[in-house]
């Protein structure tokens, strides 16, 4: 079994990476193969709209959403992690949701486990997490829960927030757990 983990935040190492390394860890120590992939520094681009991707299988964009493709679908379960940006999500993640487009006549991510991890200065966590719950409906995929933490801008404070903290390290033994069993853990 693998678990994926995503982190759709334009830094490394910053609040979103830390919540999302504590739920792969978790989901380690459950028992899965876990991965991490860091959109930092990675070339995403926007989705053209062509559709061409329904008739060949493949995208016409070249860029590093082909070195992640194959991850997702090797993946049993996934775990999205964004900071808030303007209540929302980052334009790095919502770039990555819109080149799923691929998947979606064959729904192909159908099935898999997700979750999503947030991390918020003060606000916005919920619009960002709303964002994640329609594309897992699109995608036919099975949301087992979020975890959002209160880290702000300086690098290292989701470490402070317990709570935060102890969200995501349940979100990635309640993935596992849901892959195992095929019922989302009380």
């Amino acid at each position: 079994m693998k678990v994926l983990g995503i982190v759709c935040s334009p830094r490394l190492h910053g609040n979103t990476e830390i919540l999302v390394q504590a739920s792969l860890a978790k989901a380690q120590e459950e028992g899965a193969e876990t991965e991490l992939v860091t959109l930092a520094g990675k070339t995403i681009s926007p989705c053209d709209g062509c559709a061409s991707c329904h008739e060949t299988g493949e995208c016409h964009i070249n860029d590093d959403m082909q070195d992640i493709y194959p991850k997702l679908l090797e993946a049993d379960g996934i775990i999205f992690g964004t900071p808030v940006y303007f209540w929302s999500l980052t334009a790095q993640a919502k770039a990555l949701i819109d080149r799923t487009f691929i998947f979606s006549a064959e729904r192909k991510l159908r099935n898999k486990v997700a979750g999503v991890v947030v991390t918020e200065g003060r606000a916005g966590g919920v619009s960002a997490v709303a964002v994640f719950n329609g594309f897992f409906l699109l995608q036919q995929m099975i949301m087992v829960g979020e975890a959002i933490g209160f880290g702000g801008p300086k690098e290292g404070a989701i470490k402070d927030d317990e709570r935060g903290m102890a969200r995501a390290e349940e979100l990635g033994k309640s993935i596992v757990r849901y892959i195992q069993s095929g019922k989302i853990p009380d």
